[in-house]
């Protein structure tokens, strides 16, 4: 039996390397073996820059104190001073009514709202004839009553005369001495007189006078008028002075020295200097008054007590022509004087840690002092008042200290700080 050999030409051209197990792996599990051979190589790589690193030195940070604002305590003497606001209003105010009856003949130029007129000026009259004519008959009246006063005193006499010659002696009586009917006659003569007296008071109530220097609020009366007696005529009020109602928290009479009046008591002193102020035509003008009483009551609303401030010839021009007249209905702010007090520090609101402290004066608190090596301390110091931006502090400070004005979230009695001092105005600010 013979072998066949297998040759090239018999494959059709290709020829095809005969494959051996042991030299060669199949492509399955070569797509295996790579992944490993990476990864072991990526291990080596790693071990090796982990050796290979430089050693680190730790290093600790260094804490940085924190930075505040500091202001310097400066003692000095202060004039406390307390706001407040309120309307202009007339000192003296009236209504012109009319006594009399009759029709309105006559008006002043004056008698106009907004007008001036001075004491005692005429301002509207009445007609007058038929006052003229009564004061006449009253007149008459009394002439008559004067007659008749003459001759029953002449028959009295005459009485008296008659009696002494026929009487023996013996005491008249009233009646033959006709003394009742002098009596009688006396009085209507007083009578008379009084009716004459009446006669010219309403002829002079047909002229309506202003008993002050004022200005016309309201005229309700005018030329042709008839009036019936209490007919209001207008609205008055005087301009000798002006006054201005300051509401005032009860707290803040501590700091003025009021002038309080008791009963039966002469009249008060003088109370403390106003300075109002307003905002008229795009400019602030300034008046000077003074407190001149305290109202009765106490607003039981909002537990304010009112002080009045008067300031004299309101309407006056002044020094300054350029300021407007101080007129009935201006809002103005104003500004009390008080009493000064010496030794006593400005700090800034926010000096003050929190509120007044556990068990004691409402008016005490606490503030971060700063001693000479930059620690906080704790300090308790009186405030003697709370304004605005500022509070007052009368006691607790040295001249010289520095208080902390920065807020800290959480200081610690002895912590170190780096400071910004600060002058007390700008910090205030």
């Amino acid at each position: 039996m013979e072998t066949s050999e297998l040759h090239p030409s018999d494959s059709g051209g290709l020829d095809e390397p005969a494959w051996s197990g042991a030299e060669e792996a199949p492509p399955g599990k070569r797509r295996w073996i790579l992944p490993f051979v990476f990864l072991l190589l990526g291990l080596g790589v790693l071990a090796l820059l982990v050796k290979s690193r430089p050693q680190v030195e730790r290093e600790v940070a260094p804490v940085v104190p924190p930075l505040v604002r500091t202001v310097t305590v400066e003692p000095k003497r202060l004039a406390l001073t307390v706001e407040s606001q309120g309307t202009v209003q007339p000192s003296t105010e009236a209504s012109l009514v009319v006594e009399v009856p009759g029709k309105v003949v006559w008006v002043s130029p004056s008698f106009a709202a907004g007008g001036f007129f001075r004491a005692g000026e005429p301002l509207v009259r009445l007609d007058r004839r038929d006052f003229e004519l009564a004061v006449v008959r009253a007149q008459a009246e009394v002439s008559r009553s004067n007659v008749r006063l003459s001759q029953i005193e002449a028959e009295a006499a005459l009485a008296k005369a008659e009696w002494q010659e026929l009487g023996e002696g013996r005491v008249a009586s009233p009646l033959v001495l006709r003394l009742p009917q002098v009596e009688e006659a006396k009085a209507v003569v007083q009578a008379a007189e009084a009716s004459l007296q009446v006669a010219k008071l309403n002829l002079e109530r047909t002229t309506i006078r202003s008993p002050y220097a004022g200005r016309v609020r309201i005229k309700q009366a005018d030329l042709g008028q008839y009036l019936a007696p209490g007919q209001p005529v207008g609205g008055i009020y005087g301009v000798d002075y002006a006054e201005v109602r300051l509401p005032v928290p009860n707290a803040q009479l501590a700091y003025l020295e009021l002038p309080l009046a008791y009963r039966d008591e002469g009249g008060s002193e003088p109370g403390p200097v106003v300075e109002l102020s307003t905002v008229f035509a795009g400019r602030t003008h300034h008046w000077q008054g003074r407190i001149v009483r305290t109202e009765g009551e106490i607003d039981p609303q909002s537990r304010l007590v009112n002080l009045v401030a008067r300031v004299d010839d309101p309407y006056g021009r002044g020094q300054d022509e350029l300021r407007p007249p101080l007129a009935v209905g201006l809002f103005v702010e104003a500004e009390i004087q008080g009493m000064t007090l010496n030794d006593v520090t400005t700090l800034p609101r926010s000096a003050l840690l929190s509120t007044a402290l556990p068990n004691s004066a409402n008016n005490e608190y606490r503030v971060l002092v700063l001693d000479r090596e930059d620690r906080l301390r704790f300090r308790s110091v009186e405030v003697l008042r709370r304004s605005g931006s500022e509070v007052l502090v009368s006691g607790g400070l040295s001249r010289g200290e520095r208080v902390c004005i920065s807020t800290l979230e959480a200081p610690v009695d002895g912590m170190v700080v780096r400071t910004l001092a600060e002058p007390a105005e700008e910090a205030a600010s």
